[in-house]
Parts: C-alpha cells; sequence; structure tokens
C-alpha cells in the first residue's frame, strides 16, 4: 500500500506509514469496514465515503447571517495582527466536589 502524504510503500495490512506515520485506511461510517485512503466507496458495502471529514460540515457561509457576515468581512483588515491580552483563572481545590455537595 503506497501512503498518500511520502508516497512510501507499506505492507497491505499496515494501518499507518512506516516512514511517516500517517493514516493509511480510514473506517467507512456506515458498516465501520476499513477502506484505504482514496477510495470513493466502500469495498464491503458499496456506501459512497465522504473525500474529508470537511465534506460532511457546512461551510460557515451556510450558515452565517448576510448581515454578519459582510460585517466580519469588512472589519477582517482592522482585526489584521490585533494582539489582545487576556487573563485566565483556574482554580481547584482539593475535594471541592465533596464539599459542594454537601
Amino acid at each position: 500500500m503506497r501512503c498518500p502524504l511520502c508516497q512510501a510503500e507499506n505492507p497491505r495490512e499496515a494501518r499507518f506509514c512506516e516512514d511517516c506515520g500517517a493514516r493509511l485506511a480510514r473506517t467507512c461510517p456506515h458498516c465501520r469496514a476499513e477502506v484505504p485512503l482514496g477510495k470513493r466507496f466502500c469495498w464491503s458495502c458499496g456506501e459512497q465515503l465522504a473525500s474529508s471529514a470537511t465534506d460532511r460540515v457546512p461551510p460557515p457561509v451556510a450558515y452565517t447571517p448576510k448581515h454578519l457576515a459582510e460585517r466580519i468581512l469588512t472589519s477582517k483588515a482592522a482585526l489584521e495582527g490585533e494582539r489582545k491580552k487576556i487573563t485566565v483563572l483556574f482554580a481547584d481545590s482539593k475535594r471541592s466536589v465533596r464539599s459542594a455537595c454537601r
């Protein structure tokens, strides 16, 4: 099996590339069979496979209101390179869950 990333030859039963570690197969969402990368249909059930995870998620343009999308695009140049200082506080005390339940 040839790696789609580095083009190295790998054993037929390999799940990851021996040279670069890339995944060589994926799982069919319909029947859970292992399908080599680059295939458009499952060899076991014939179900069409999405070419990538991004095919299943609609682009933001599809669900963002038009007025909001325009506002984001017009202010994009002003935000380029902008950095903000933030403070993050995380606190955890020993046995806090038990104390909260009382």
